[in-house]
Order: structure tokens, then C-alpha cells, then sequence
């Protein structure tokens, strides 16, 4: 009998090492039915896991625990105990039970020494502090790396390595952190590594740091990449993974159809783990957001509710929906969630920036707009430019500053287009278009405005077509600002044909500030006259 389990366990460690996972699980089955005891076991969660069959993963990895435990194999014990920490988190979206976990690994290793186990507890913890805590991920990754160094173990080493790369890019120290991941990717890649798991994650990082600095063309070479590494290691759920990011990418570079086939099989396959399953439904939402399908939008949100990423979205949708209040609450619950992170908080700042822009904030605006700059000035690529610089534009429009907001939204098309983001730089020529009407340059607007309408139209973003056509039109769609009331206040004493100076005096106001919202109001609705803007006003019933 103990010579069959032996056979057994032996065939299954080698299918192991060769990525042969059915195989794998056969043995360790036999090896179980032969005389169960905790090798097999754990072998078992193993092939489970690059099966993608969670409820046997954690069903065996505890049952592995438990006969470690019984059988006084402390750092045995501790080994499994990480594993389960992942597992409760992945797939059952369990954060205090999966931290349960780990304080059981870290009390099994006290007093032990040096272990890989030890490593791998560390990598751990770094990994679940981001992206709130970098510098508590730094810590922990550096403790990991020091370990892997001193046991010559080059999975935990380079492993490490690249989780300490991606925190010091959330910290925004993208150079160092950029060069740590490259190191690691490189090895990886290379043959040097040879832990598929170890090798997943090294990959994913630098995917997710790609992403996080906008970096697409980078982040499109690693994601074929990974893409190949986990189909020559038959790793569905990493190949998974790596389509969801992937998506993302395409969807920025405005290949909507190929982004829609990676996404949606993320999902399909992701759609079972909490984790990894939100954060491919929040990529398809705003897949869908961009494409106009609002409420598909919505549903996929809100399946992801937590998720950075879903929260964003619908704050966007808000926005779309002229909710400003309920855009910048959204944007602010995104950055509580970041905690001390720094180049994350891009895209929340973009959108308070337009949000507070749209409720003339001017100050709240600029705001937004200068934390982004120095974001993007640290980063430096073209989208987070892009960004910052339209950022600027709608603190601009907001203060009635129309030059400079001009200004602002040329800069932003042309980044944005160098960049290869047709879609951003398809709302920042709608943005110009307005600054070119308010500084009443008609022509030039009318040709931004064709420009937008035609590179919405190659997208297929038929909603934010149509809303710049009507804005071309002159008209009103939900989701453009609205009249503050003190706007409201300026546009009736214009119907009633006072001159500025005039209404200053009535509202003890400057002359100066009655003109910004006066020119504020003749580019909300299009007019180019105070004429036309009292019988657009009118015929809305603004008055």
C-alpha cells in the first residue's frame, strides 16, 4: 500500500512539474484513495487550482492543514495556511478569514529561521496591502526578496522584486519601480524562473503597473506575452486574467470589438471568484459605458460593486447623467479607497476635475487639475499629459477663462491622438469646440465639433455622437452642465436688458465676474448672442 502512494504521489508531482494538471489531480486522487494523507492532499489543491476548480482547491488545502497540523509539519502547515490566505480572498471575496490565515502561518514560523515558506508569507502581505499601503507592500517585499536571496531561490527573489516595483510606481517612483519590474519580467520570460504561479504574478505586475502609468503599448506587448506563458503552462484562470487586462488596453487603443471578445471571456471564465470575477465585470462596464449601453453599464457596476474600478464608472455615468453631486461623491469614495497609493488616483482626479468644471468649482476644478499635473509630470507619457492638460481646460471654462481653456483642450487633443486614444481624444475636440464657440470662433468650432462627431462615429460610441451633434445644434442633452443659480440669476436680468455694469450693481457683483458668467451661459447653451441665449432660455423654460 505505502509503495503505491508513493508511485502515486511521485506521477502526480511529476504532471506538476510538467503543467499536466488532470493528470496531476488523477494521481493525487489515487494517491489518496491509496492511504489520504497530507502530500496528496495538498497536491491536490494544487492541480485544483491551475484547474480552476475552487471548492476543491480549498476543500483539499484545508483538509492539508489540518493532517500537517496533526502530524507536527509546522512550516508544512504554514505553506498551506498561505495558500488558503489567497483562496478566501480570490474566490470567496473573504478578506477577514483569509487574514486569519496568515496569522496562523505567521505564529506556525516563529522561531523557525529562514524559510521559503517565510517568503512567501511576506509576498503575501505585500500584495494584499496594495494598493492602500505601498510603503507597508515595499516592507514586506523586501523582507521576501532579502529571504530569496539568502536561499538562493529565484522564484521568491525575482517574485518579490516585481511586487516592490509595482509599489514604488503606486508611490509614483515610476523610474525604479519600472526598472525592478523589468528585471523580474526578464526573468521570468527568460527561463530563470520556473514556478508558474511565480511566474504569473512577476508578469501580472508589470501589466498592472503598464496600466496604472498608461503606458498601453508596453502593457500590450506583456499581456501577449503572459498570454502564450500561460497557454504553454495551461493556466486558464492566469490566461484569463491577462485577456481582462488586455481588454482594457484594447478598449483605450479604440479596438472596441477585439476588447469586447477578451472581456466578456474574462468574465465567463473569472465569473466564480470574487476577486478577479469583479474586476473583469467593472473592465466590461466601462467597455460599455464608452459604447453608450448605460444601463448595461450600470448592471455590471453593480455586480462589481466595490471594485475601484466599478465605483469610477458609475461616477462617470453620473456625470453623463448631469448628477454632478453624484460624480464627485463617487470620485471621492475612489480615492478613499486608495489610501496612500499615488499614481492611482489619476483617473478619479480627471473626473472631479470635469465634474466640479461642469458646477462652475473653478477652484475645486484646478484643484483636481494640479494634483493630476504632478502626477503626470512624474510619469511623464503622453495619456496622463493628455489628461492633466484636460483637466486644466474644464478649471479654465469653469473660472470663464476660455483662452486658456482653449488652449488647454488643443493640448489634450494632441496628446491624446499621439497617445492612440481615439475616444479621449474625441471628448477633448468636443471640449474645444465649446471654448472655440465661447470665444466665438464659429467655424473652428463647428470643424472640432465634425472632427469629435466622426472619430465617435468609427468607435461606434453612438451615444457621445449624438450628444455632440446636439451640441453642435445648439441644444441641451442631459449630462451637460446645467445653469447654476447664480447663472440663473444673470440670465434673467439679461431678459430683462440690463448691461453688465448693471447687473453687477443689482447683485453687488464685479463687472469682471459678470462677464465670466455670462459668457459662461452663452457656451452652456451654444447661444452667440445674449439675444439668442435669452430665447434658447426661453424656449427651455430656464426662465
Amino acid at each position: 500500500m505505502a509503495a503505491d502512494v508513493e508511485t502515486e504521489l511521485g506521477a502526480g508531482k511529476t504532471s506538476l512539474s510538467e503543467c499536466r494538471w488532470v493528470e496531476a489531480r488523477a494521481a493525487f486522487e489515487r494517491a489518496g484513495q491509496a492511504g489520504e494523507g497530507p502530500e496528496a492532499l495538498e497536491g491536490l489543491a494544487q492541480a485544483a487550482f491551475f484547474l480552476d476548480e475552487p471548492e476543491l482547491a480549498v476543500d483539499a488545502h484545508e483538509r492539508a492543514y489540518a493532517a500537517y497540523r496533526a502530524a507536527g509539519c509546522a512550516v508544512d502547515a504554514a505553506r498551506v495556511a498561505i495558500a488558503l490566505a489567497w483562496e478566501y480572498r480570490a474566490y470567496r471575496g473573504e478578506p477577514a478569514v483569509s487574514d486569519g490565515w496568515l496569522g496562523r502561518a505567521r505564529r506556525l514560523l516563529e522561531g523557525l529561521g529562514p524559510t521559503r515558506e517565510g517568503g512567501w508569507l511576506a509576498l503575501r502581505e505585500a500584495s494584499f496591502a496594495l494598493p492602500g499601503d505601498p510603503a507597508l507592500a515595499r516592507e514586506r517585499s523586501a523582507e521576501a526578496e532579502s529571504l530569496g536571496r539568502q536561499l538562493g531561490d529565484i522564484d521568491l527573489e525575482m517574485t518579490a522584486s516585481a511586487l516592490s516595483g509595482l509599489a514604488l510606481v503606486s508611490q509614483g517612483e515610476v523610474v525604479a519601480g519600472m526598472a525592478r519590474l523589468d528585471e523580474a519580467t526578464i526573468a521570468a520570460t527568460a527561463g530563470e524562473m520556473s514556478d508558474p504561479v511565480a511566474i504569473g504574478f512577476s508578469c501580472c505586475y508589470l501589466i498592472f503597473a503598464c496600466e496604472r502609468v498608461r503606458d498601453l503599448d508596453r502593457a500590450a506587448q506583456w499581456c501577449q506575452r503572459l498570454a502564450t506563458i500561460s497557454a504553454e503552462q495551461n493556466v486558464r484562470a492566469l490566461r484569463a486574467v491577462c485577456r481582462a487586462h488586455y481588454g482594457s488596453v484594447l478598449m483605450l487603443r479604440g479596438e472596441w470589438e477585439q476588447a469586447e471578445v477578451e472581456l466578456t471571456g474574462a468574465a465567463a471564465v473569472l465569473a466564480h471568484t470574487p476577486r478577479e470575477g469583479a474586476d473583469a465585470f467593472a473592465r466590461l462596464g466601462e467597455l460599455r459605458r464608452r459604447q453608450g449601453r448605460s444601463d448595461e453599464a450600470l448592471r455590471l457596476a453593480e455586480q462589481a460593486e466595490h471594485h475601484p474600478i466599478a465605483i469610477l464608472c458609475r461616477a462617470a455615468l453620473a456625470l453623463e447623467g448631469g448628477d454632478l453631486a453624484a460624480a464627485v461623491d463617487g470620485a471621492a469614495r475612489y480615492l478613499r479607497l486608495l489610501g496612500a497609493a499615488v499614481i492611482e488616483r489619476a483617473p478619479a482626479l480627471e473626473l472631479l476635475a470635469e465634474a466640479h468644471g461642469q458646477a462652475d468649482q473653478a477652484a475645486e476644478a484646478m484643484a483636481a487639475a494640479r494634483e493630476l499635473r504632478a502626477i503626470a509630470a512624474q510619469v511623464r507619457t503622453d495619456p496622463l499629459l493628455g489628461a492633466a492638460r484636460h483637466a486644466e481646460g474644464c478649471a479654465h471654462c469653469a473660472a470663464g477663462r476660455w483662452e486658456a481653456a482653449r488652449e488647454a483642450f488643443e493640448d489634450g487633443v494632441g496628446l491624446f491622438s499621439s497617445a492612440g486614444l481615439p475616444f479621449e481624444a474625441s471628448r477633448a475636440r468636443v471640449a474645444l469646440a465649446c471654448s472655440l464657440r465661447a470665444l466665438g470662433r464659429r467655424d473652428a468650432a463647428l470643424a472640432e465639433f465634425d472632427r469629435a462627431s466622426e472619430g465617435f462615429r468609427k468607435l461606434g460610441a453612438m451615444a457621445e455622437e449624438l450628444r455632440t451633434r446636439r451640441l453642435q445644434a445648439g441644444q441641451r442633452p442631459s449630462g451637460v452642465a446645467r445653469l447654476s443659480l447664480r447663472e440663473q440669476e444673470v440670465l434673467g436680468l439679461v431678459a430683462q436688458g440690463k448691461t453688465n455694469p448693471e447687473i453687477a450693481a443689482t447683485l453687488v457683483l464685479s463687472e469682471h465676474t459678470v462677464h465670466r458668467h455670462v459668457a459662461n451661459i452663452l457656451a452652456k447653451l451654444g447661444a452667440s448672442s445674449r439675444a439668442a441665449a435669452v430665447a434658447t432660455a426661453t424656449e427651455r423654460n430656464l426662465l
